[in-house]
């Protein structure tokens, strides 16, 4: 009659491998991050010994620069992608750039160049803005940007736009400065003008600028109205909004 072993009515793990460890049928150990189960048992037979061992679970390939993602990126920022021979880390750039791509599918960072938006700054304001000067004013809180270029050749391109109400008869105007420079004239472009008896408009204004400067420049919006005495406000009843986009040469 067979005798049945009630502690073996199922595998037993017995961690991993010691050669001067007795074994016996059913005994599952680990070995060389392989698990092998006993099928003889015996004392100092190696797992490799296939006359006492079967292998249950086998372990992938090792990791290697190039087929792990752990040891192929290392850094924060690093970008992982794979090229014609495998997994590539792509460092972080130490300044913004853009991602670009090879023809042989290889990424790496470039400058923005010429024709591109390289930064956008924006300002709002829903207040209505009023003077009486005769010429043109910055009125607290009207929308104003600071812009820093990142090189001497790159432009600005300047929009705005608002509504503008005459109160007390005349023409109002409104335009856009450059630090101290009125651009609506130095640039060629019209003043925007709205004319009397309380009438409100739309203003829109585009300037493409160029500072020739690589400090902090500052991009507001002026009224003024045409007899002094009068009021003209700006912002009536509408967002009053200024953006600056620089754009590499």
């Amino acid at each position: 009659m067979a005798t049945l072993n009630l502690g073996r009515i199922k595998p037993v793990f017995r961690g991993a491998y010691a050669g001067g460890t007795a074994y016996v049928v059913d005994d599952i150990v680990t070995s060389g991050n392989e698990t092998f189960i006993c099928i003889q048992a015996g004392t100092g037979n190696a797992t490799s010994n296939a006359s006492y061992w079967t292998k249950l679970a086998a372990k992938g390939s090792d990791g290697t620069n190039g087929t792990d993602v752990g040891t192929t990126i290392t850094t924060q920022g690093d970008i992982l992608y794979r090229d014609g021979s495998g997994l590539q880390r792509l460092a972080k750039p130490a300044s913004d750039k853009f991602l670009q791509n090879t023809s042989g599918g290889v990424l790496s960072w470039a400058d923005a160049g010429g024709g591109k938006v390289l930064q956008v700054v924006t300002n709002s304001a829903t207040s209505n803005f009023v003077t009486t000067s005769d010429s043109f004013t910055y009125v607290s809180g009207m929308p104003s940007v600071s812009i820093t270029p990142s090189a001497t050749s790159s432009k600005v391109l300047v929009m705005f736009n608002g509504g503008a109400t005459e109160l007390n008869g005349g023409n109002g105007y409104v335009t856009i400065y450059r630090d101290s420079t009125n651009l609506g004239t130095s640039a060629g472009f019209w003043q925007m003008q709205h004319q009397a008896n309380y009438r409100r408009s739309g203003s829109q204004g585009i300037f493409l600028d160029t500072p020739n400067t690589t400090s902090a420049t500052t991009y507001q919006i002026r009224i003024r109205n045409s007899s002094s005495g009068s009021n003209t406000g700006f912002g009536e009843s509408c967002t009053t909004s200024i953006i600056c986009m620089e754009i590499g040469a």
